[in-house]
């Protein structure tokens, strides 16, 4: 007999059984029963069926047949209508006459179903073709079962397919449903229909698709441009089976991670420059990954200018000076000396200023400044412009007294030394002698050192005397003869 057999309820099954016993018993005739449940009538077991009358179980009355004829070593059984109740083991008992009678251990064991047996494998990913297996029990010669597919008009490449399986006497039909499932298949209701020819009996097993697929991120959400000190939120929304791993990354660099989810916030309480960049969500199951991003973008006023370039120069070099500030937009950077810009550039980092041949009266103070809708900021520079002494117009000579007084004024940077010459007396006076003073008033605009040195010459002059006025610093000198200047003389004009 077979092992076990399986029936839909209401309808039945047939259990193919034979049985043997040793020749030389030669019984006059051969009876049998069915026991339900133990084999040994020391139990007292249920009694399923007779091969000669007498009282069964009522369970079985009318609904248990043992087909088989003894006397041929046939002890087939025939069960029907099922109903759950009459699931479980049966035991064949031979019964040859007086004591040899004899109760097998091997026996079959009946499982009532209520619907057909639905076989989906553990997962179904989209993309990859999964069999579906309908396993109908087919044990009952009454009725012969027709099974068919529900719900599968949609799925394309369909293709079903039947076998039958049979397992020591108990048979089983299979039917077959490969396809390729998609992501918009997750759940799709199949089934699995079983009917029968001539009865109304009709059975179903139903499944929905749980069908696995690789995440995407449908939508990510944010502004792309924040004022700075405000709060930003970014928003990201993704599907995936199963649900993704969602993360937040700036560059390499992790943000916010949340498993098993469809949603997740980064917020940013305080937008800060530093913020600015790309932001990607990402999601990800065992199936794949995938990512979206946003550009973040945050605006704020210039912050203090940064020079580049040297604010001490020599007369007649080039100068270049680059003045940028960082801000979000770019700035309008302008370079001004009082009230005269002297170099802009509109929306860009920085300008740049720049002078074919420094002048000494390029020297001075500059303002750099950078300027957008969300402030503005400046810094001040001093250009510093060497060059060799100038004598000033107030260098002369002037009689007085018994004696007279010259004086010899030069400008310069760095500080000029300033020094007379009387080449008739071959004397060169300076710093020092009892008859010259020097002062120097400091520094005046653009850094220029004036220094002016004073001669008293004492006792009556020689017409022919000659005093010659001479400064001179690293990068100069220069001389020139005092005139005798007399205070109210008029000039006589040359005849």
């Amino acid at each position: 007999m077979p092992p076990a057999v399986a029936g839909l309820s209401g309808t039945c099954v047939a259990v193919p059984c034979r049985f043997g016993y040793p020749e030389e018993l030669r019984p006059a005739a051969v009876h049998g029963l069915w026991y339900f449940g133990s084999p040994y009538p020391k139990n007292y077991p249920p009694v399923v069926a007779r091969s000669r009358a007498g009282a069964v179980h009522e369970s079985f009355t009318g609904r248990a047949r043992l087909v088989g004829d003894p006397g041929v070593r046939d002890c087939s059984l025939l069960l029907g209508p099922l109903s759950p109740e009459l699931a479980g083991k049966y035991y064949f008992r031979g019964d040859l006459g007086g004591y040899n009678q004899y109760s097998f251990s091997e026996h079959t064991t009946l499982e009532v179903l209520e619907e057909p047996v639905l076989e989906v494998p553990p997962e179904l990913v989209a993309g990859e073709e999964v069999e579906l297996r309908c396993r109908v029990p087919d044990n009952c010669p009454q009725l012969q079962p027709r099974v068919g597919w529900e719900g599968i008009e949609e799925l394309p490449e369909a293709s079903e397919r039947e076998l039958r399986e049979d397992a020591a006497g108990a048979g089983t039909i299979l039917a077959l449903l490969r396809f390729r499932p998609r992501r918009e298949d997750g759940g799709r209701r199949l089934g699995c229909r079983v009917a029968f020819a001539n009865s109304t009996l009709a059975f179903e097993a139903t499944v929905a698709l749980d069908v696995q697929y690789e995440p995407r991120v449908l939508e990510v959400s944010g502004p792309g441009e924040a004022v700075e000190g405000t709060p930003v939120e970014l928003g990201c929304e993704a599907e995936g089976r199963p649900p993704p791993l969602l993360s937040w990354f700036r560059g390499v660099a992790v943000l916010r991670e949340e498993p098993v989810s469809t949603h997740l916030r980064l917020v940013l309480p305080r937008a800060e420059p530093d913020h600015a960049g790309t932001y990607s969500c990402v999601a990800e199951n065992r199936h794949g990954r995938h990512n979206r991003s946003l550009q973040l973008h945050v605006a704020y006023a210039p912050r203090s200018p940064v020079l580049n370039g040297s604010l001490w120069v020599v007369a007649g070099d080039p100068v270049t000076v680059t003045c940028g500030a960082a801000s979000h937009p770019a700035p309008i950077v302008t370079v001004t000396r009082g009230r005269r810009v002297v170099a802009a550039a509109v929306y860009e980092p920085q300008v740049t200023m720049t002078l074919a041949a420094a002048k000494p009266e390029d020297a001075g103070e500059y303002l750099c400044r950078a300027e957008n809708q969300h402030g503005e900021s400046s810094l001040p520079f001093n250009l510093t412009v060497e060059f060799p002494p100038i004598l000033l117009p107030d260098s002369r000579c002037t009689p007085g007294g018994d004696g007279a007084r010259c004086v010899c004024s030069a400008s310069a940077i760095p500080e000029p030394a300033v020094t007379f010459d009387l080449p008739s007396r071959n004397v060169t006076v300076t710093e020092g002698h009892r008859d010259y003073t020097v002062t120097t008033p400091g520094q005046g605009t653009g850094g220029v050192v004036t220094v002016t040195g004073i001669l008293t010459l004492q006792g009556t002059l020689d017409p022919r005397l000659a005093v010659l006025c001479s400064a001179h610093n690293p990068h100069g000198s220069v001389q020139q003869q005092l005139r005798f200047h007399h205070p109210g003389r008029r000039r006589e004009a040359p005849r």
